[in-house]
């Protein structure tokens, strides 16, 4: 029954991006759902966004095992993000009409910083696909029963389908529709654990006092994980595309900077009930919680302890999840390749073409993805990584661009190179210390450096 509901479901998915899909005339429609969206549309969107497989396997599983800490570094780094964006970036972007970071960087700097910035963001993302379309990979083998490889396509194919047809419209409309799947599978998953185990107090009983702690273990190489991990999740996403896809969408200031808050509460509290859920069945079935390093403990639990209403409406509800991260990953860096790679050096493009070039998009990014998805199979591990990059390179570029005046085309690039550069390098030689934050030292230096160069020298 339900290898029979799956796919009604993905169905059901699909006819909603072809229903949205009537809405997208021009280029502008598709990627920013023609500045429409309301608080409770942007809101909803981002946190069905960010709440991926990353919270619900790859975080609830890092709970089990790292306790208060992962918390932590993981979920609370997200929402201050939001926040962050929030109240100091939003509000500055908003009322300057722009359709992507790469939109303001050319303002900011110039075109070939523009160009450069906007590459970057690009190379950012398929990791990030790539984390979810494991996550489908893992839920369609446990309930399909079918290869790892063939679930990734499938879950591929189904996105990249009514992305590429409805574009943001489609994005959001389903997001809407998914984020109540999420939140109803989850609660109704979440008090039958509990009950088992008898209540949030005894499934959280008994564990090491380390476990509470929202501190690392003691060490350098706990404190460098942790530190690279907050800092790249809560400050590395700041420039990233998929919030301020959101942000330009929406339908006023207020409605994004609300949107942004909501979203921001969202994170931090639904985000609670998988935590739960993971905690209290690892000890009332401490056999699933090696399951994949952790990251089966939660699917395999409803596949095998419960009943078949609950197993529909759970695995809709993750698939719901997966889906919608994944769609919102995609639809970005396609939109910056098409708004800030082709269309500048296609000065004359017509409007259909370029919209026809931003949906084929769509399909190379989600392509590159699915390559790096059969590579690796660790989902915090490719989050983590889609993070690094940008974090390293666009982070100070970015928040310098909006908040210092003295930031200049020079300090920029020397910030992404030379923060680029350094985390390559390091990462290449495994530092003890994570590379991200010889990363962002470097980037930070580069900027100021570089932009003080620039005003001693004019004319260089």
């Amino acid at each position: 029954m339900i290898s029979f509901f799956i796919p009604v479901f993905i169905a059901a998915t699909l006819g909603i991006g072809f229903w949205a899909s009537r809405k997208v005339k021009t280029t502008a429609d598709f990627t920013l759902a023609g500045k429409s969206l309301s608080t409770s549309f942007v809101g909803v969107t981002l946190f069905a966004t960010w709440f991926g497989s990353n919270q619900i396997i790859g975080n609830s599983a890092a709970f089990v095992e790292f306790g208060f800490s992962s918390f932590v570094s993981l979920t609370v780094a997200e929402s201050l993000c939001l926040f962050l964006v929030a109240f100091f970036f939003a509000p500055k972007l908003y009322k300057y009409n722009f359709s992507t970071i790469g939109d303001f960087i050319r303002k900011r700097y110039n075109p070939r910083v523009e160009f450069a910035f906007s590459l970057i963001t690009i190379l950012s993302y398929p990791h990030w696909i790539a984390s979810q379309l494991v996550a489908l990979g893992f839920l369609f083998q446990s309930v399909l029963d079918i290869s790892l490889t063939l679930g990734i396509v499938i879950g591929a194919g189904a996105v990249v389908l009514y992305t590429f047809v409805g574009g943001m419209y489609a994005v959001s409309y389903t997001d809407m529709i998914q984020s109540l799947l999420i939140v109803a599978g989850l609660l109704f998953l979440l008090f039958p654990v509990l009950d088992k185990v008898g209540g949030i107090e005894m499934a959280l009983s008994g564990r090491e006092e380390s476990f509470y702690s929202i501190l690392p273990q003691p060490g350098l190489d706990n404190w460098s994980a942790y530190i690279a991990t907050f800092l790249a999740i809560s400050i590395g996403a700041l420039p990233g595309q998929e919030i301020y896809q959101r942000v330009f969408s929406a339908r006023s200031e207020k409605a994004a900077v609300r949107g942004l808050i909501l979203s921001g509460f969202l994170i931090l509290t639904i985000s609670l009930l998988p935590y739960l859920i993971a905690i209290a069945a690892s000890r009332a079935f401490p056999d699933l919680a090696a399951l994949e390093d952790g990251q089966g403990l939660i699917p395999e639990l409803v596949n095998r302890y419960t009943s078949t209403p609950l197993k529909i409406l759970f695995y809709g509800a993750l698939i719901s999840a997966i889906m919608s991260t994944s769609s919102g990953a995609m639809l970005a860096p396609a939109t910056v390749i098409g708004e800030n790679l082709i269309k500048p050096n296609f000065k004359n493009i017509a409007d259909k073409k370029l919209l026809l070039l931003t949906r084929i998009s769509v399909l190379v990014v989600a392509v590159i993805a699915c390559l790096l998805s059969l590579s690796d199979t660790d989902v915090i591990g490719l989050l983590v990584a889609s993070l690094s990059l940008m974090f390293a390179s666009l982070v100070v570029p970015f928040v310098f661009g909006v908040h210092w005046r003295k930031a200049n085309s020079t300090g920029a690039w020397a910030a992404m190179l030379g923060g680029g550069g350094i985390w390559l390098v390091c990462y290449l030689f495994q530092t003890r210390i994570d590379p991200i934050l010889y990363g962002i030292a470097v980037s930070l230096a580069g900027m100021w450096i570089g932009s003080w160069w620039e005003r001693k020298n004019p004319s260089n």
